[in-house]
């Protein structure tokens, strides 16, 4: 993991305190609202064109999510329009209405009162929504996106779980209603506060604004399914809200026939869960450092069905009655049950902040806020989703474990659809995994790789495993020039067909493949990619640098890139290096976690790059302490 990044240090930063503060206060404050109506309905004689209270409820959550639908479009045209820093203030402003208007009908104990201010409270989070999302690339170093994604993921489950507790807890006090009422209007001024000082986030590009929601919606779905690993990436988030949803809304049911528990009880389990996304999302930026690392959705995406699977086999078949917390810590098996919540949490955690990053900084920044405008509107169609499964398994009798069982296995099957649709998920795992288990990487200079535009990498070349070193390491994927009898290797194969290598060989050996090797780096690099070669061309034998080859200056001379050296250090000697015969015969001989250092110069430019001085950095690069 590179030590150039901490995210603690964003909470410091005016880039990202104030975004982070404004959204926590904003999810919160739902919540409060939320909440309060929702057991103002339930206990306290709430009433609404005579619908029984649990009608009312279902109502009440249909008009928060409806402007999802509606408006979600709108929200990611305007969102990329205008200043999303001006937006946001604006925003918070009409919130500040919104929570007059809410504490108007809890004063006067008004539900369609209140149901209006929760659909204004559903509009107000549709618009904030792609602004949140979308401003973070604008505002964060490349390096810093993930942390900032997590930090935001984070303090989002948070809020809801914060703001539910404390809107149950103010609508239960004497005078509640006044009290939940003022309380809205409290963190409504403190959302307003906290966004003044967001940085300025100018548009990227001129938006013709088109006010039909369905065929922008329909136009934004269109753009985003253009690059596919963006488009099963909202696919996979909104497959996580369909499961979460599915697993969250039957948790009091649950608690209340399967455990025999007391409403305590859920809302512990609750806090379990949400705590456990927490600390998964903040677990994914430490494992990425900094940097995507798709390998984490696989690893999420496994733990999300056995641990779901885990939660039907644990869950007992003749349930107590009124348990509270205590009672049900006592029982046998009830930290297995616990635990699943919590992993489920956190593997969720895992999953879901590498494709929240992923389709930040794959999509054009010009239609960023539109595409995340577009994964609200899928995210929402997943719930709706879930919740006919829920109703209908339910009518059909199967019991709520049964419809845990079923999220489980459904969540491999759309898991594995995924994967292989896009493999690279796959090919991340493995490289994650061979990178963090084997060997600990220290790298330092990655600053120097650029965060967008083509450039040239090259590399001393020490063993087998310098690729994945550097593929683990780059923040960018990377397209490797390597001799076609390396390529060739099965697990090398796999993981470098679909990092989409580009095989080469002598032109004494095979001068077709040699050309088209050329040219395939010309198109690459003309594209605005990454091209990594090894200009010794071969494997060091001694540990030492062989002389460089003039392959750069052939590609430099017909695209004009820069040229960023790189140096590995501390493979020499691995299972993968060639020290004291071929590689790859004597397994695990330095044991686990050998440290790895990938060092990374200042770009060279194209003219200068000629391959003594690249020799010369690339040595000097390796003896830094």
């Amino acid at each position: 993991m590179t030590t150039e990044h901490n995210p603690l240090l964003l909470l410091r930063t005016r880039r990202f305190l104030p975004l982070f503060l404004t959204q926590f206060l904003g999810a919160f404050n739902d919540n409060v609202l939320k909440q309060g109506l929702m057991l103002l309905v339930t206990f306290q004689g709430g009433a609404f064109l005579g619908l029984p209270p649990a009608i009312t409820v279902t109502v009440a959550n249909g008009l928060f999510v409806l402007p999802m639908f509606l408006f979600s479009a709108s929200a990611g045209q305007v969102a990329d329009a205008f200043d999303k820093a001006v937006l946001t203030r604006w925003i918070k402003t009409v919130e500040i209405g919104i929570a007059g208007v809410a504490f108007w009908g809890f004063w006067v104990h008004s539900v369609p009162v209140l149901l209006a201010a929760l659909f204004l409270m559903g509009l107000h989070s549709t618009f904030f929504g792609p602004i949140k999302y979308s401003i973070l690339p604008q505002h964060l170093k490349p390096e810093e996106v993930v942390g900032g994604n997590a930090w935001v993921e984070s303090a989002t489950f948070v809020a809801i779980l914060l703001g539910s507790i404390v809107g149950g807890v103010l609508i239960s006090l004497p005078a509640g209603a006044q009290w939940t009422g003022g309380a809205c209007v409290l963190f409504a001024v403190l959302g307003w506060i906290a966004a003044r000082p967001i940085p300025t986030a100018p548009p990227l590009a001129r938006v013709k604004m088109n006010w039909n929601p369905f065929s922008e919606i329909a136009r934004n779905l269109k753009i985003a399914s253009g690059n596919r690993a963006v488009f099963l990436a909202m696919i996979g988030i909104s497959w996580f809200w369909f499961y979460g949803l599915l697993l969250q809304s039957q948790l009091p049911a649950y608690v209340s026939t399967v455990l025999g528990g007391e409403e305590a009880l859920s809302t512990f389990l609750s806090a379990i869960f949400i705590v456990g996304i927490a600390l998964g999302s903040l677990a994914a930026e430490r494992a990425s450092g900094g940097k995507v690392e798709l390998g984490l959705v696989p690893m999420g995406s496994l733990g999300l069905t056995l641990f779901g699977i885990d939660l039907f086999l644990a869950s007992p078949a003749h349930p107590a009655h009124g348990i509270g917390i205590a009672a049900f810590l006592a029982q046998p098996g009830s930290w297995r049950i616990i635990a699943d919540f919590a992993l489920l949490g956190a593997f969720g955690g895992l999953y879901t902040i590498p494709l929240y990053v992923m389709i930040q900084t794959r999509c054009p920044g010009e239609y960023r806020s539109r595409i995340v405008a577009a994964n609200n509107v899928l995210n929402a169609a997943f719930m709706v989703a879930s919740a006919l499964l829920t109703i209908v398994g339910l009518g059909k009798g199967l019991s709520i474990p049964q419809l845990f069982l079923i999220g489980a296995l459904m969540n491999l099957a759309v898991a594995l659809f995924i994967y292989k649709q896009v493999p690279e998920f796959l090919q991340r795992l493995v490289v994650w995994l061979l990178v963090h288990t084997v060997y600990r990487v220290r790298g330092e200079g990655h600053a120097h790789i650029p965060a967008e535009g083509p450039a040239l990498l090259i590399c001393n070349h020490v063993s087998y495993m310098d690729p994945l070193i550097i593929m683990a390491e780059s923040r960018r994927p990377v397209r490797f020039v390597m001799d076609h009898r390396i390529f060739a290797k099965p697990f090398m194969r796999f993981v470098f067909k679909e990092a989409r290598a580009i095989p080469i060989a002598p032109a004494k050996e095979d001068p077709a493949m040699l050309d088209r090797a050329y040219d395939e780096v010309a198109l690459a690099l003309s594209r605005g990619e990454l091209v990594a070669i090894f200009p010794e061309g071969r494997i060091t034998d001694t540990g030492e640098l062989y002389p460089f080859r003039g392959g750069v200056n052939k590609i430099v001379e017909r695209t004009p890139v820069p040229v960023i050296p790189l140096a590995i250090s501390g493979l020499w000697g691995s299972f993968f290096s060639r020290k004291d015969g071929p590689a790859m015969t004597r397994p695990l001989r330095r044991g686990l976690f050998n440290r790895i250092d990938l060092a990374v110069g200042p770009a060279v430019a194209p003219q200068a790059a000629t391959p003594e001085l690249l020799q010369a950095e690339v040595a000097r690069l390796r003896t830094r302490p």
